[in-house]
């Protein structure tokens, strides 16, 4: 992915997050509806994190053209280094009001991009355009927090952005007034497709906000099938489970994870980090020699670095490992501390002791 880069974990994928602000309820003063004009809409904008900041932008831009917009301001729900949308809107001027509210007075619409919180009637019917959401998947499909993660260790081919109405009480589930897909690559990481993504739905949300007010009578209610559910994660949703997981499922879930976990397992009883998981492109034939059990490595010196044996006979490589408290090594280092010059051991990853039956081996490998 190339280049070194310093990521911050997006705090609403994770089962938990950050205190909210403080502050005191922002009222308006004048309860006026305004009609549509050639200059644009008031509009409220819902948002923290680099998804929401990316339509942000746009709307900043627009107000800046008078064109779509000509009032903007915006609300944020919690405080921390990692809320873009207070850090971008300090920097250009645009007001802030911190959550909870209890009115929003003087605007046509809210505009609502990575929250994180349920927004009440009251707050909803303030709007007289109402409130619409922006929103990583193509809905039904991965309603929740976390849309981008679980597609990805989904295997989805697909996926996109939704544009719906915001409906009080509960997440995702409003009209679809917007929708676009796209193709998800092979390769793509949460990272590359959160990017993507986040560009998408400034777009669409402008394309969407040149078709008001028309475009909000003509929402279409989501189906009841083919509903799944994306929550935020844990921690322990990055343990590899290699008896269940076939080499496609590892993968993805390292896409699905760069930049917020990485990939763990156990050695001699302690946890592991992996890293630079890959897809075997050519499997040596010394492993087909092997039985099937997943979760064995072999090293192969040609590459310099460890097969894994997955579900299936499916095989991944990995580049590099870090022992608990240690820093990473490369695999050739792991093979020249365990492996070199001890034909006769067995090591395992994820248990206690070697099985009776597996006391001599006359290749490096070793369970995980």
């Amino acid at each position: 992915m190339v280049r070194a880069q310093l990521v911050i974990t997006p705090w609403k994928y994770l089962s938990f997050s950050p205190k909210p602000l403080k502050t005191n309820f922002f009222h308006s003063t004048s309860s006026q509806q305004s009609e549509t004009s050639k200059c644009g809409w008031k509009v409220l904008f819902f948002g923290t994190d680099e998804f929401a900041l990316e339509s942000l932008k746009r709307l900043h831009q627009e107000y800046r053209s008078k064109r779509h917009v000509n009032h903007l301001e915006a609300v944020t729900a919690y405080e921390g280094d990692e809320n873009a949308v207070t850090k971008y809107a300090q920097d250009h001027g645009i007001k802030i009001h911190h959550w909870p509210m209890e009115a929003c007075l003087d605007f046509d619409i809210g505009l609502v991009v990575s929250f994180g919180r349920l927004i009440p009637s009251r707050i909803i019917k303030s709007f007289p355009l109402g409130m619409i959401n922006v929103h990583a998947s193509l809905l039904p499909r991965w309603r929740g927090a976390a849309p981008i993660i679980h597609a990805l260790m989904n295997g989805d081919r697909t996926t996109g952005v939704t544009i719906m109405k915001i409906a009080p009480k509960k997440f995702d589930v409003g009209e679809i007034i917007n929708q676009k897909e796209i193709q998800i690559d092979d390769h793509e990481t949460q990272i590359q497709l959160h990017k993507r993504l986040a560009s998408m739905g400034g777009d669409l949300l402008m394309e969407t906000l040149g078709k008001l007010p028309d475009i909000i009578n003509s929402g279409i209610a989501q189906s009841p099938e083919n509903v799944t559910y994306a929550p935020k994660i844990q921690k322990n949703i990055s343990i590899v489970k290699w008896k269940e997981m076939t080499a496609r499922d590892v993968y993805n879930l390292q896409r699905a994870l760069t930049g917020i976990f990485p990939l763990k397992t156990t050695f001699q009883g302690k946890s592991v980090k992996i890293f630079g998981v890959k897809l075997v492109k050519k499997i040596p034939r010394d492993c087909y020699e092997r039985e099937s059990n997943p979760g064995k490595i072999y090293y192969d010196k040609n590459e310099g670095s460890l097969l894994v044996q997955c579900k299936n006979d499916s095989w991944v490589t990995v580049d590099e490992i870090a022992l608990a408290g240690k820093p990473k090594m490369s695999a050739t280092d792991f093979n020249n501390g365990f492996f070199k010059n001890r034909w006769d051991r067995v090591l395992f990853f994820g248990v206690e002791q070697q099985p009776n039956n597996e006391n001599k081996i006359n290749k490096r490998v070793l369970k995980l």
